[in-house]
C-alpha cells in the first residue's frame, strides 16, 4: 500500500514530515509520496514556484527510504485536481493499493472537491487525528453521514485495495508553513521547524 500526500508545501516543514512516518508505521505503507500541488484549485498561489516547493520536498526526505517526492502535478497543467493524481498513479502502480492522507480539515471539506466520489474508487482514505488539537474540531457531520459504511479500523484499512475511510492518531505538532513564512519575514529564526536542508535552500534562493 502506497500513501499519497498532496500539499503546496510551502515550505515543508516537521509537522508534514512526523505526521507521514506516523501514518507510514501505523499502516505499514511501502513508501508515501510527497505531491507538491501544481496550482491549487481551492486556495491561494503558494508564494514559492513550484520547482522551489518540489526542491524543498526533496531536500526535506533525503535519506528516508520509504518517502519520495513525486512531481507529477507540477508537470500536469490545468488545477491539481486529487482524482487525477490518483488515477495518474493508479496506471504506474496498478499492484498497489493506494491510500490518500487527509488532515482533518481537508477531510472536513472533502464533499467540495472535484469529483470527490471518484477518489474512494481509486484510493482510501486515511484521515490524521492530532489528539488536542483535534479535540476542538467538530467533524462534517454529513460527510461522515455520507461515509459512515466505509469507516474500517486499521487493520481492515491495511486488507482494503479502496473505498474504505480510517482514523490514525498522529504526533502533535502546531506547526504551520504560514507561521514559517511570517517569521522569516520578521527576520526571526525558523530553526527547529523544518530541516536545516530546507533552511538552506530557503536563505540560498531568497524563497521567501
Amino acid at each position: 500500500m502506497i500513501g499519497i500526500l498532496g500539499g503546496t508545501f510551502d515550505p515543508i516543514h516537521y509537522g508534514h514530515l512526523r505526521t507521514a512516518l506516523d501514518v507510514q508505521q501505523c499502516l505499514s505503507l511501502s513508501e508515501v509520496r510527497f505531491i507538491p500541488c501544481g496550482e491549487p484549485p481551492h486556495r491561494n498561489k503558494p508564494v514559492a514556484e513550484p520547482l522551489q516547493r518540489l526542491a524543498m520536498v526533496r531536500a526535506a526526505i533525503a535519506g528516508e527510504k520509504t518517502f519520495v517526492a513525486d512531481d507529477r502535478e507540477i508537470r500536469r497543467h490545468g488545477p491539481s485536481y486529487m482524482v487525477d493524481t490518483l488515477a495518474s498513479l493508479k496506471k504506474d502502480f496498478k499492484s498497489e493499493s493506494l491510500c490518500l492522507i487527509l488532515g482533518t480539515d481537508a477531510f472536513n471539506g472533502l464533499e467540495q472537491w472535484y469529483q470527490w466520489q471518484r477518489i474512494l474508487d481509486l484510493a482510501n482514505i486515511v484521515v490524521m487525528q492530532r489528539p488536542a488539537c483535534d479535540s476542538k474540531v467538530k467533524l462534517n457531520k454529513r460527510v461522515l453521514t455520507l461515509l459512515k459504511q466505509r469507516i474500517v479500523d486499521v487493520d481492515t484499512m491495511k486488507r482494503s485495495d479502496n473505498g474504505k475511510v480510517c482514523f490514525v492518531p498522529v504526533t502533535q505538532l502546531d506547526i504551520s508553513a504560514t507561521t514559517i513564512r511570517q517569521y522569516w519575514q520578521e527576520n526571526k529564526s525558523i530553526h527547529f521547524f523544518l530541516p536545516d536542508s530546507v533552511l538552506t535552500l530557503i536563505q540560498q534562493q531568497n524563497i521567501y
